[in-house]
């Protein structure tokens, strides 16, 4: 319990703006390694290219985290049918630093000046970067929003298809979150999209 707690009070400090230093992860799948049009990459590339980005004047995207395991058969259906799409890879690739995370990954990431590792439990277990993001709701798939702050902007968990995807990425991606309802907003998208 007490370690759960400083693995939630890390995010928060995350979360606030504290700085990001040595991250680690497994290495980054390539177009190449899984056939996919978006170039996810990992924690440690996300936040150089974040704050690389920063340095020199630019806003920096936000980062969007896909948390699976190897298992999770939405996980693979969310993989081909959906971030397979040209356009939403595209869209991805444009707009944020896409990031995958295992839910379930050995390697230990350092994040914000903690270790977070992974936690065996029974013939499984978790990782704990994933349990703090998915506020111990451990669902698979589910999509992370993080802002240019990486702050937490929103958690989707379940499989999307790409009508639906598609929408929830223009909505954050653009900031229509902060001057329309969601509803609102899917209604006009949709519209749109005719």
């Amino acid at each position: 319990m007490t370690r759960l707690l400083l693995v939630l009070i890390v995010l928060a400090a995350v979360s606030a703006g504290y700085a990001f230093t040595n991250i680690k992860n497994t290495p980054a799948l390539s177009s190449n390694e899984d056939n996919s049009a978006v170039n996810w990459l990992t924690w440690d590339q996300a936040i150089k290219q974040l704050e690389a980005d920063k340095a020199a004047g630019k806003k920096g995207k936000k980062i969007f985290v896909d948390v699976y395991t190897d298992w999770c058969g939405w996980c693979k259906k969310m993989e081909k049918e959906t971030f397979q799409q040209p356009k939403i890879a595209q869209y991805l690739n444009q707009h944020f630093y896409p990031v995958k995370l295992d839910a379930e990954q050995k390697a230990d990431i350092l994040f914000g000046g903690t270790t977070f590792k992974f936690i065996a439990q029974g013939n499984r277990g978790y990782h704990e970067l994933a349990a703090a993001l998915l506020d111990n709701k451990m669902s698979y798939p589910t999509v992370i929003f993080l802002n240019e702050r990486v702050e937490l902007m929103q958690r989707v968990p379940g499989y999307l298809d790409v009508p639906t995807f598609d929408c929830i990425l223009h909505y954050l991606a653009e900031e229509h979150y902060l001057k329309t309802p969601w509803e609102q907003y899917q209604v006009a998208f949709k519209q749109t999209q005719k």
